[in-house]
């Protein structure tokens, strides 16, 4: 009999049992809620090998694509085969450092006497504690802290994996989807997963999970608005906006905010409880990014600062309190674990640094343990090597005529010259965001007294190594701060805090969002940005 694999760890094959039920056997986390019928779609996995082996997809699995199955679903048909596979919902390294902003404690949500108010009316009796939850939805990775709103104190923070990568690893991939025969998916799934994170984290600290009276919810526009269950088309063609910032514009509300019920919105904490979607800054511009900039305080800032929240849709705010502009780069998933050979996400085994010596690769990966994969943060490094040591062209060309390098021989991975293409279109849409945005600004490099980089990525890639390639503004690096998962941490702000909520929907309206593909030059920027070379601003050169 051939052997199935999941991380590492095998077991032996046997015709007609289930991928979930290997996941039992291996003590895996799979979420379900429907006893495995198929109904729920929570269980998805990634076959990673041995597809050929399983049970065709059943009509509960139509709305899948590629190699994802549900566990409960796919069934082992040639025991002679090897099979892999990996649960969607992997645990990735949680980002929990964060710049931290301290406000006065006046949440929406409070006890008076035997009651728990929100917003002036009673919606419970008093049972003892009164939780939120502040969620950042990200397009890769899902965020959540539960706040005790009595003493504004972070009481649990979790995170797992985007699960609706099945509908494509962009938003426009996802808008693309949500859009077909299986509208709403996207949306379920989600809901699933966070309802299982609740579970969990209500379990662990022996709680309730109606003591959650209130949730804040940021994200992109279409991350936030799928969470809603809003239609997301308009995002995914132009002008590129939220139905909520369309109505908003046509005077039909006098916010991009979102507000529902829980028991609405299909979340399962206090069925009362208020779920908000924060403000929108303007078009793929999402209330992620506000979060950011009242997390920084670009709301109390005299001097011009910078804040680049790096992801598949990469952000870019210049500005100080007097006056903010914004873009959105369209980077895409190469430095997150798409488009490149061997690239993945944050996980164990990822390899997480490089340095070249002699030519050959020194690495440490996520965890110590041997290398799955390299993710962003190894990937910077090692193109930056590549260019310090003088193996790789600006253009990205090996200079030895060969179409790879191998950074982890002893397990066959290397970088190839198409993996670098890749790197260097996602790396010029950075590149571009901040150039644009800098310049129409009207700032050089020097002008900018603080850059702010936000999200787990931006946490943990080298600073030098991220100028020497041009990915961020080469601003000097005593300058650059890394503010950890500064979304989350406006959302935090915001259910612990109305004036920190009033403060983000009065901000959002006085940013001037660019439009970075109307920008009549921005072909010429592109090319430039694509070269792994240092940023320098036009006057500067």
């Amino acid at each position: 009999m051939a052997p199935l694999y999941h991380d590492g760890r095998k077991l032996e094959l046997a015709v007609g049992e289930s991928i979930f039920d290997y996941a039992d056997t291996l003590k895996i986390r799979v979420p379900t809620s429907c006893a495995r019928t198929g109904k729920c779609h929570e269980c998805i996995v990634d076959v990673r090998r041995g597809t050929e082996a399983l049970s065709g997809p059943t009509e509960a699995e139509k709305f899948l694509r590629d190699s994802y199955r549900l566990a409960c679903q796919a069934r082992v048909l040639d025991a002679g085969a090897d099979i892999e596979f990996a649960v969607l919902r992997r645990q990735p390294r949680i980002l929990t450092e964060s710049i931290k902003r301290e406000v006065e404690l006046d949440p929406l949500t409070v006890r008076q006497g035997d009651g728990v108010f929100f917003d002036g009316e009673r919606i419970d009796d008093y049972r003892g504690r009164i939780f939120g939850l502040a969620i950042d939805v990200g397009t890769t990775t899902v965020v959540l802290n539960l706040v005790d709103l009595e003493t504004g104190k972070v009481a649990h923070t979790a995170s797992f994996e985007n699960p609706q990568r099945f509908g494509g690893s962009d938003i426009m991939h996802r808008i693309s989807y949500d859009g077909g025969e299986f509208q709403d998916e996207l949306r379920q799934v989600m809901l699933s997963s966070i309802n299982f994170e609740i579970g969990e984290m209500t379990r662990q600290l022996g709680i309730h999970r109606r003591l959650i009276y209130e949730v804040v919810a940021v994200g992109n526009a279409t991350m936030r608005d799928l969470l809603f269950g809003l239609d997301v088309q308009p995002i995914g063609q132009k002008p590129y906006k939220s139905v909520t910032e369309l109505e908003m514009l046509e005077g039909l509300r006098d916010s991009t905010t979102l507000n529902l019920k829980a028991k609405d919105a299909g979340l399962r904490v206090f069925p009362k409880a208020n779920v908000y979607g924060g403000p929108l800054i303007g078009s793929h511009v999402g209330a992620d990014v506000a979060a950011d900039l009242l997390a920084v305080g670009m709301d109390i800032e005299d001097d011009v600062v910078m804040l680049v929240d790096v992801g598949t849709n990469t952000e870019v705010v210049v500005g100080n309190r007097n006056r903010m502009m914004a873009a959105s780069c369209p980077a895409g998933p190469a430095f997150e674990g798409g488009e490149v050979t061997y690239g993945m996400p944050g996980y164990d085994g990822a390899i997480e640094s490089v340095n070249l010596s002699n030519g050959v690769a020194e690495y440490r990966t996520i965890g110590g343990v041997e290398p799955q994969g390299i993710c962003g943060s190894g990937l910077v490094d090692l193109l930056a090597e590549l260019r310090r040591t003088d193996k790789m062209t600006e253009l990205g060309v090996f200079k030895d005529g060969n179409m790879e390098f191998p950074f982890a021989p002893e397990r066959g991975m290397s970088i190839s010259r198409a993996d670098i293409s890749a790197l260097a279109q996602a790396k010029s849409a950075n590149y571009s965001g901040q150039y644009i945005v800098l310049r129409n600004y009207g700032v050089q490099l020097e002008d900018v007294t603080r850059l702010y980089l936000a999200g787990g990525f931006a946490n943990y890639v080298s600073v030098e190594n991220a100028v020497g390639i041009g990915f961020i503004a080469a601003v000097a690096s005593d300058r650059v701060v890394k503010a950890g998962n500064a979304s989350l941490e406006g959302a935090t702000l915001m259910l612990v805090s109305r004036t920190m909520r009033r403060t983000a929907e009065e901000m959002v309206r006085r940013i001037e969002h660019v439009e970075l593909e109307t920008t009549p030059d921005f072909f010429d920027i592109f090319v430039e940005g694509c070269m792994f070379n240092p940023m320098k601003m036009a006057d500067s050169q």
